[in-house]
Formats: C-alpha cells, sequence, structure tokens
C-alpha cells in the first residue's frame, strides 16, 4: 500500500461515526456536557501519545504493533505483558462495536434482535478480512465516505441552531441524575475519559501496516498524524455541535440512546434513521479494520514463536492467494462472538482502560528506545524529547487513578486489563524463559536484529 491506503484503513480503525455514536455516547452518558471536556483532554494525550507512536513506528513498522515495540526496547517480559493486554482486548473491542451495530440497525429493521445480529455481522466481517489488504483498503475507504457524511448531518443540526451556550461544555458542565440537571463532578469526567480514549484510539494501528505499507520506515509517522488529526477534529466537532444544539438538553441527556434523541428531535424520525444507517455502515467498516489488526497481532506471535510449536504454525499460516493470516483472523473472529455475550458499557470500559496501559507502555517504550538506542533505526524523531513521552505517562495516570476511584466498571476493569498482563508475563516466566525465550522477526520471518542492521546500514551514506 502506498500512504493513502494505509491512511484509510487507520482511519476506519479510528472510524469517527462509530467512536461518536458508540463510545462517545456511553462518554455522554457519564459525564453529561462534561464529555467535551473529556475528548479534549484526550485529544492533548493522543498528540503526545502521537509522537510517541510516530517515533517507534518508524523504528519498528511491524505487524505485532506495541507487542513488538515493548518487547524490542524494554524486553520479553513487558512485551508478552502487552501482548496479554491487546489480545484481551481486542476480541472485547471488536464485541463493543458489533453490539452497537445490531442497536443502529434497529432502527432501520424494527424488532432486529440484538445479539444475533452483533453475531451475523461478526461473522460477515470476518469472512472479509480475510482478503487481501488492498482490497480491504478499498472497501474501508468507501465506507470511511459514509460515516464521514453521517457525522456532518449531526454536525450541521447542532451547529445551525445552537441552544445551550458553550459555558456550559467547558465551565460548567451538568449530567442527568435522577431525572434533572446536575453540575459533573470532575470523578465522573474523569471516569468518561476511557472511553473517549477508546473512542480517539486508532492512530497508533498504522504500525500494524507497515509490512504492508512501501518505504514505511519514512512514511508511518505521517499516517499517524493525519489520521490522528482527521480522527480527533471528525469526532470532538460532532459531540460539541450535538450537545449545544440540543432543543431539550434534559429530555437528551436522560435517554437511553442520547444520540438518537438528538437525531429525532433535531432533524426528524427520517434524518434519525438515515443516520442509523450511516452509523452501521461505519460500525461494519470499524470492524473490519479492526480485525485487520487483530489477526495480524496474533499471526506476529506465531511467526516470533511465543506459543508451542503447534500453535505457532497455525497462527502464521498465510492463505496461499489472500496472502493474509487466515487461521488467526478466524481465531480472532470466533473470540469476537464469544465476547459479544457480555454487555455494552462494560466492554467499552474494559477496552479503554486496556488501551490506557498499551500507551502506558509505549511511552514508557520510547524513553527506552532513545536511551539504550534501540529506536536508532527509525527515520523519524520527535521534538523536546523526552517531554511527549512524560505528558503520556502523566495522562494515562490520571485516567487510572479515575478507574481505581470507581468501584463499580473502572477498578473491576483496570483489574481485568492487569490481570491478563500478569497471567501473560507468568506464561514467560514459567514456559517461555525456561524453554529459551522468543526472536522477535520482522518482514519475511527475519529476525529483527537483522532488519535493523541493514537499516542503520542504509542511513549511514545519507547521514
Amino acid at each position: 500500500m502506498r500512504r493513502l491506503g494505509a491512511l484509510m484503513l487507520t482511519l476506519s480503525v479510528i472510524t469517527p461515526a462509530a467512536s461518536v455514536f458508540i463510545m462517545g455516547q456511553t462518554v455522554v452518558q457519564q459525564a453529561g456536557t462534561g464529555a467535551v471536556i473529556a475528548f479534549a483532554v484526550v485529544a492533548v494525550l493522543g498528540l503526545a501519545s502521537g509522537y510517541v507512536y510516530a517515533e517507534v513506528s518508524s523504528a519498528f513498522p511491524l505487524t505485532g504493533g506495541e507487542y513488538s515495540v515493548i518487547a524490542r526496547t524494554l524486553g520479553p517480559a513487558w512485551g508478552m505483558m502487552a501482548l496479554g493486554v491487546n489480545l484481551f482486548g481486542a476480541p472485547v473491542g471488536q464485541a463493543a462495536f458489533a453490539l452497537g451495530l445490531a442497536d443502529y440497525l434497529g432502527d432501520v429493521i424494527p424488532g432486529l434482535p440484538a445479539r444475533p445480529a452483533a453475531l451475523a455481522v461478526t461473522a460477515g466481517t470476518t469472512i472479509v478480512t480475510l482478503l487481501n489488504i488492498r482490497l480491504n483498503a478499498i472497501v474501508t475507504g468507501v465506507f470511511l465516505a459514509v460515516e464521514l457524511a453521517a457525522l456532518g448531518t449531526i454536525t450541521l443540526l447542532g451547529a445551525l441552531h445552537p441552544h445551550q451556550p458553550w459555558s456550559l461544555l467547558a465551565l460548567h458542565p451538568v449530567t442527568a441524575v435522577g431525572g434533572a440537571l446536575a453540575p459533573t463532578p470532575w470523578a465522573a469526567i474523569g471516569l468518561a475519559s476511557a472511553g473517549a480514549v477508546f473512542a480517539v484510539n486508532g492512530y497508533g494501528g498504522a504500525m500494524f501496516f507497515g509490512e504492508e505499507m512501501y518505504e514505511a520506515r519514512t512514511k508511518v509517522a505521517w499516517v499517524v498524524f493525519a489520521s490522528l488529526a482527521i480522527g480527533v477534529v471528525a469526532e470532538l466537532v460532532p459531540i460539541t455541535a450535538l450537545l449545544i444544539g440540543a432543543p431539550d438538553l434534559r429530555r437528551i441527556l436522560t435517554a437511553d440512546a442520547p444520540f438518537k434523541a438528538f437525531l429525532t428531535l433535531a432533524g426528524g424520525p427520517t434524518v434519525e434513521k438515515a443516520v442509523s444507517l450511516g452509523v452501521a455502515f461505519s460500525i461494519v467498516n470499524a470492524m473490519i479494520a479492526v480485525g485487520l489488526i487483530n489477526a495480524r497481532q496474533l499471526f506476529c506471535s506465531g511467526r516470533d514463536g511465543v506459543w508451542p510449536e503447534p500453535l505457532n504454525r497455525w497462527f502464521a499460516a498465510v492463505h496461499p492467494r489472500f496472502r493474509s493470516p487466515w487461521i488467526s483472523t478466524l481465531v480472532m473472529g470466533a473470540a469476537t462472538a464469544a465476547c459479544c455475550y457480555i454487555k455494552l458499557e462494560l466492554l467499552v470500559m474494559l477496552t479503554g482502560y486496556g488501551l490506557v496501559l498499551i500507551y502506558a507502555g509505549v511511552g514508557l517504550a520510547a524513553l527506552a528506545g532513545r536511551w539504550n538506542g534501540t529506536t536508532a533505526a527509525g527515520d523519524y524523531r520527535m521534538p523536546h524529547f523526552p517531554f511527549w513521552p512524560i505528558v503520556t505517562l502523566v495522562g494515562t495516570a490520571g485516567v487510572a487513578w479515575a478507574a481505581i476511584s470507581d468501584p463499580v466498571d473502572g477498578r473491576p476493569s483496570l483489574l481485568a486489563n492487569l490481570g491478563a498482563a500478569a497471567l501473560f508475563a507468568a506464561y514467560w516466566a514459567l514456559y517461555l524463559r525456561r524453554r529459551g525465550g522468543w526472536v522477535l522477526r520482522g518482514a519475511d520471518g527475519l529476525p529483527l536484529d537483522a532488519l535493523e542492521a541493514a537499516s542503520l546500514a542504509e542511513q549511514a551514506p545519507r547521514a
């Protein structure tokens, strides 16, 4: 792929419309108009993390993503913990999209049962992700145009007829409490930030497509920043417009589905159904793009020899025609189907706090990579080092603290992800290390050390 193809796939991983109408709606339910503050804070965190991802992606444009980066810079035990969190969160996040899709399709097809619909779309998108990567880039590009149109509709409906002052969002946020509006606690905004992290996340997905991208070391940073900028604007602007333009803010914030309630009040039932259909397309798009990443993460672990030998062969198997990791794709699709039996709100929290841990790990990886020289092969270097990795670590610590303070959803979600990391760390200590570890590999199955040496050799004449 060229840069544009990688950008289309990465934007589809962010999937602005699905992020707004599923994760964004959850954030609004938790923080009310404070959702704008939550998204703005996460946008700043995204900028810091964007610098971090751009540098480490340039050094390691590998299909293993964060797992490969963290293992190379911080050591194998840390890499295994990252793999555990990602493999735990991958089907959880996919299932959140699937259940959200069923909710919006229900407006177009009345009486549609949610869970069977989620399972059906999971099966369908899994089949699509078995196809060639370039064909998937074209498919996701078409769907992306549809979802941006849906976001444009909600932005126009809110911006053309404002009903709330800006101060209600930025200075005096309110939320629904017992059917009435009350000031939003700052703890609620902090807790909602986990959902906002999930919504904005995806720009780091550019590194997962690095092995299928021309000149990835020199181009991937551009994809990271371009997708981050488009994603943040495409999400923050519609949510802000919706909350400013809500004709009846109390009714919107107390509704079971605030965004659909807004579309019905501001645009009428026909507009609501049309936008819901567009959102359904965007969710399918997201599931295709995220499914590509999930399969490649498992494929990379098999290629590196993380598992017992039979599993390594299966997970690293590539389809002879489509050149896709077909067994890994089917395994992750089956795991997603199983997660469709978890409630949507918990799925969003579980995924959000998993991403918080991964962001922290990548921030530490950027610091360690500079200090121990493991990221020297990269073409891009972030400015003002080590400011951006430190901002990333401080921001993720703040979101984690909000999780600890919430015993209902936040703390269990964070502990579940920490449990996945601990389980894989134990797997490393009790099995992999005794077996002799594993070898991080890049394109064509070559050891990463050899690829880095070749890249440094190419850079030497230019220097």
